[in-house]
């Protein structure tokens, strides 16, 4: 199977870049994972978010949706940013960010580098552990004007993790792929400027926003979604 960034870029922008593996491919997943990486290599953006990027502008970023396996099977990697950024602070959040540089091509293998960087200096992730094995279709958070390409990866070899940066980063957990799929930790939220969308009560934590609405999709159009009370509502604030 061709991943969603070879059939987007071809496979000769997919390979390695100086001092970090940057090959995207889907061979070898584990069986569950499978599913997953079907859904990336056919979604068309809409599906994903109603929030599309510009013909022009927004600052170009990615961000790393990274599965593994722990003690209580499938589990995705979170962190939770610092109460006292500017941005989305206090908010629970996948590892990725701008784009730097020496990233590379936005249109190429840039935002799979930026990814991969971005997780390994927020959480200290061994990035050689990492198999990306799709790219999404680049989505829009417009509160930020951040142009983000979600990049997702499988954790074959994991490694510590922590907050590297307590500015940044309050703290960095799993969630098993159970509890998302849990109806009994999904809501909706509802913040006062009328956005209202899909959440997680996980680990203590409110998962919202462009995190749970990526989250949700992709539990959706893989089969995982287990049906939930769509009106089990949570308030937000003006501050969030």
């Amino acid at each position: 199977m061709r991943s969603a960034r070879e059939q987007q870029y071809g496979k000769e922008d997919a390979g390695e870049a100086p001092g970090q593996e940057a090959a995207v491919t889907a061979e070898g997943l584990p069986e569950w994972l499978a599913p997953v990486a079907r859904v990336a290599a056919t979604i068309e953006p809409h599906r994903l978010s109603r929030f599309l990027p510009p013909e022009s502008g927004g600052r170009q970023s990615a961000v790393l949706i990274l599965f593994g396996h722990g003690p209580r099977g499938p589990e995705l990697l979170l962190m939770e940013r610092a109460g006292t950024l500017r941005s989305h602070a206090g908010q629970p959040s996948f590892p990725g960010g701008a784009l730097d540089p020496e990233d590379g091509d936005p249109e190429g293998s840039g935002p799979v580098q930026a990814a991969l960087r971005e997780a390994e200096e927020e959480t200290g992730l061994d990035p050689s552990g990492v198999q990306v094995f799709a790219v999404l279709p680049r989505l829009y958070i417009p509160v930020s004007g951040f142009v983000v390409t979600p990049v997702l990866g499988w954790w074959r070899r994991p490694s510590p993790v922590g907050a590297v940066d307590q500015a940044e980063t309050a703290r960095v957990f799993t969630v098993p792929v159970a509890d998302l799929t849990n109806p009994a930790h999904r809501v909706t939220t509802r913040h006062p400027s009328g956005h209202i969308g899909p959440a997680f009560l996980v680990e203590n934590a409110l998962v919202w926003g462009f995190t749970a609405g990526v989250i949700d999709r992709i539990l959706h159009y893989a089969g995982w979604e287990i049906p939930w009370d769509r009106d089990k509502a949570v308030p937000l604030d003006w501050r969030s």
